[in-house]
């Protein structure tokens, strides 16, 4: 089968609505990235005043935050677009384009410039500004911060219900990679509001600005941790990823179960997009079947995956003998 029944665009428009451009994703987004460009203008005011390392840290977090924000933002509206002549399978996989690109703004613009603005304090030191302003802007920072995260976890939780799962396993899992980045960046800003303001603290009573730039350093590391976890997510359903061994041996045990199958030696998964699978099996019928029980088959199995496994878009099926030859032996180049 090389088109999609009917019904598959219908069985993923619940799905659809929470990942296109209108949807609960797109207003995580905009909701982390308007309070995001709000805290950092405020973080770096409180860190001019208080010439705290950890608060000017805590800025270049924030500035990262929200481009990431807008990367996230592009990756949701490109990513969305339909199928056409020259990507047959849509251009869902651009999101992990974009939402690389956003992982690699928080390894550089907030991690670079924490490590950077930490040592250089060590090295040199700095005068303590009035730190009062600083514990002002991360308390209204936090309260920010909090809000934003408060929607992604809430988004988080509803998905995992409604997958029977942890909310742990669904961040694992998930491939909306736009919640995934508001969750971890969300959480990652509230810890290193945290860090800065023990830093700003242990500095105010010792007198010694070691504190305020260990602070900044801790949450450069931080950073590095939330940008290399996304990183390797994307990049992994960027290059084609398949999906749970859990949920491809329920595919394949669907596909096993309908009239006239034998076997079913070999299947293929891969997320083409969040919420955008392909399924492709070699299948093993009945030597006594007919061309046309095969076609009635292989539509009575697109159905059957599409209306129970949402997210299912496209289903090929490939009739194969029952000699353990599932595979065509594949020509390697002249010198591979």
């Amino acid at each position: 089968m090389t088109q999609p029944a009917p019904t598959t665009e219908h069985a993923l428009a619940k799905e659809a609505d929470r990942t296109d451009g209108g949807g609960e994703s797109t207003g995580t987004v905009i909701v982390a990235g308007l309070a995001n460009l709000a805290i950092a203008v405020a973080k770096l005011i409180g860190g001019l005043i208080s010439h705290s390392s950890a608060m000017l840290s805590e800025a270049a977090h924030s500035v990262a935050d929200t481009v990431t924000e807008v990367f996230l933002f592009v990756a949701l509206k490109r990513g969305n677009r339909p199928p056409d002549a020259k990507h047959p399978f849509g251009y869902g996989r651009e999101t992990y384009f974009w939402a690389f690109l956003a992982s690699l703004a928080t390894f550089g613009l907030g991690a670079g410039f924490s490590i950077w603005q930490g040592v250089t304090t060590i090295i040199e030191g700095e005068e303590q500004g009035d730190p009062r302003i600083s514990y002002i802007v991360l308390a209204v920072s936090f309260v920010l911060e909090g809000a934003s995260w408060l929607k992604a976890v809430r988004q988080v939780r509803s998905a995992a219900r409604k997958w029977d799962v942890t909310p742990g396993e669904y961040l694992s899992g998930t491939t909306d990679t736009t919640v995934k980045a508001v969750t971890f960046e969300d959480t990652a800003a509230l810890i290193g509001l945290v860090l800065a303001a023990l830093g700003l603290f242990l500095e105010q009573v010792t007198g010694d600005p070691v504190w305020d730039g260990l602070s900044a350093i801790v949450i450069g590391l931080l950073l590095i941790v939330v940008a290399t976890v996304l990183g390797r997510a994307n990049v992994s359903l960027l290059i084609g990823q398949s999906v749970s061994p859990r949920l491809q041996a329920e595919l394949k045990a669907e596909i096993a179960a309908l009239d006239h199958v034998v076997d079913v030696p070999f299947l293929l998964t891969s997320v083409i997009g969040p919420a955008q699978l392909l399924v492709a099996a070699k299948v093993d019928f009945d030597d006594d079947v007919n061309a046309g029980d095969i076609e009635r088959i292989s539509d009575e199995a697109e159905q059957r995956l599409v209306a129970r496994h949402e997210g299912v878009r496209y289903v090929f099926l490939d009739p194969t003998a029952g000699d353990g030859r599932a595979r065509a032996q594949v020509h390697r180049p002249t010198g591979a």
